[in-house]
């Protein structure tokens, strides 16, 4: 059931009066006194206004016997205290003031004392959701664990922005909890299910095999869910639905769907995607490639332009040299070499590389993707992936040339680009 839900036209912003009466006609009212609640948040690589959300609900929500937050992080790094404050937008004295009763908690992935196992997803029904694309790589029976931090509450609120995303189609909802506070299992199984499907049958695509098997696991939750899902453009929040996860997730995507999605008329031969300062490793920089790939001809080259990134991953850096980056038949067809790695740095991997074959031991990615970033060009090149000196790259020679086929995209990661004919990503930039 929806509960409350707030409206802009395109390109404005709704009001914080306005955000905060749909919270209050959503979570208020009373019906969260005296419970135990865990609020579930993004961290700093999505776009959302968390300072002025987190400020109203804990206002909306001041009945409740206790009320913490936790970054759903995924595997992303744990944030220190202080990058936890700017997250929320807290000063040292509002931490240990006003809000010193509110818990803040990062999700540890990796930590088994932190996890809990809740169900189990048989491996028959995965090969269900899978279908077509189902793999032996999917493995068995997948565990359902979450971080056991759930069962000291009495009900779990997700707040977050929904986008178009490269493994599950849309972003938010049910996806904050799986992968966002889950074990590995889930969080394996999910990206490489995405990668097998690719990118160019995923993101955009409301109802995706990921997005079931989410839902599956969700099925195992112990307590109930209420979702806040918010649709940005810009830095504004133009749209906010509160309700059931599944009821405000599929209004959020309807929105986002409408708002998030750039169709063109010609694919480009050329992208210089502008990977902003929130993506501080390549690991979440690659969305300024995974936006475009869907808008590429065959041949073209997509410039990952991010002068201020030197890391390929804070934490699978180790693999992700192991592995490079490939299509995604590399892998397939030399299962053999790659199993050891995980699930979800192959995916990763060959979401970063993009479509491609690789027949009788040659690869062939369908387009270059390069990277003008601190990581240097001998890196690059073991990576599997092209190098160009960001300074000597100027931005803004890029502009304004869509006649040419060559896009210049100041903000990438969370627009998505496709192709009004999908057909003509075929095409070479030549014809």
């Amino acid at each position: 059931m929806l509960d409350a839900q707030a409206l802009a036209l395109e390109g404005s912003a709704l009001s914080p009066e306005v955000i905060r009466q749909t919270l209050e006609a959503g979570l208020g009212g009373g019906r969260f006194d005296g419970a135990r609640l865990l609020v579930l948040i993004p961290d700093h690589t999505r776009t959302f206004p968390l300072p002025l959300l987190f400020r109203q609900m804990v206002e909306v929500l001041r009945g409740a016997r206790q009320l913490d937050f936790m970054v759903a992080l995924g595997t992303h790094p744990a944030l220190e205290p202080d990058s936890m404050h700017a997250l929320l937008g807290l000063t040292a004295e509002e931490r240990t003031g006003p809000y010193a009763h509110i818990g803040l908690l990062n999700h540890a992935w990796d930590d088994p004392a932190s996890l809990v196992q809740i169900g189990l997803i048989p491996r028959e029904r995965v090969q269900a959701i899978a279908g077509e694309v189902w793999h032996p790589s999917l493995g068995g029976d997948v565990p359902v664990r979450v971080n056991r931090a759930i069962q000291d509450y009495d009900h779990l609120i997700v707040v977050g922005p929904v986008f178009p995303h490269e493994v599950v189609g849309f972003s938010g909802g049910a996806k904050y909890v799986f992968p966002g506070i889950s074990g590995a299992e889930m969080i394996n199984v999910t990206h490489w299910l995405g990668a097998l499907i690719t990118i160019l049958d995923t993101i955009g695509v409301a109802h995706t095999p990921v997005r079931a098997l989410i839902h599956a696991a969700a099925e195992s939750l112990p307590l109930p869910v209420t979702l806040a899902a918010g649709v940005v453009e810009g830095h504004a929040l133009t749209g906010l639905f509160v309700g059931d996860h599944l009821t405000a997730w599929n209004a959020a995507v309807r929105l986002s769907s409408e708002r998030h999605i750039r169709w063109v008329d010609q694919p480009y031969r050329e992208v210089l995607s502008c990977a902003p300062p929130m993506y501080d490793e390549l690991w979440t920089a690659a969305k300024a490639m995974y936006k475009l790939e869907p808008a590429m001809a065959a041949g073209g080259e997509i410039i990952v332009y991010a002068p201020h990134l030197e890391t390929v991953s804070h934490v699978h850096g180790k693999y992700i040299a192991q592995a490079g980056y490939h299509v995604r038949d590399y892998f397939l067809k030399q299962w053999e070499r790659f199993k050891d790695i995980p699930l979800g740095v192959l995916a990763h991997s060959t979401h970063l590389r993009g479509s491609g074959t690789f027949e009788n031991g040659v690869e062939q990615a369908r387009i270059k993707v390069t990277l003008a970033t601190r990581i240097p060009p001998d890196e690059c090149a073991r990576l599997a992936l092209g190098y160009r000196d960001p300074a000597a790259i100027d931005p803004a020679a890029w502009a304004n040339r869509e006649a040419e086929g060559v896009l210049y995209v100041p903000k990438a990661g969370e627009m998505l680009y496709r192709l009004k004919r999908p057909e003509a990503r075929d095409q070479s930039p030549e014809t």
